[in-house]
C-alpha cells in the first residue's frame, strides 16, 4: 500500500551487544587493586583483588 511504511528494528535490536572486555570492566576496583598490589604486594591485597573479581563476575565478564 502507498503511504505505508514497514517498522525497521533498531540497529541496537538487530546487533548482538558486543562483550564487555576484562580491561574495561570496573575501573574503580581495579585502580584500588593495582595500588595495592605495586605498593604492598599480591599476598597483602587478597580482600581488593576479589572484590575485583566479583565486580567482573556481575558484569559478565567470565574470569
Amino acid at each position: 500500500m502507498p503511504g505505508v511504511v514497514a517498522a525497521s528494528p533498531l540497529p541496537s535490536e538487530t546487533q548482538e551487544k558486543k562483550p564487555l572486555k576484562p580491561c574495561c570492566a570496573c575501573p574503580e576496583t581495579k585502580k584500588a587493586r593495582d595500588a595495592c598490589i605495586i605498593e604492598k604486594g599480591e599476598e597483602h591485597c587478597g580482600q581488593l583483588i576479589e572484590a575485583h573479581k566479583e565486580c567482573m563476575r556481575a558484569l559478565g565478564v567470565k574470569i
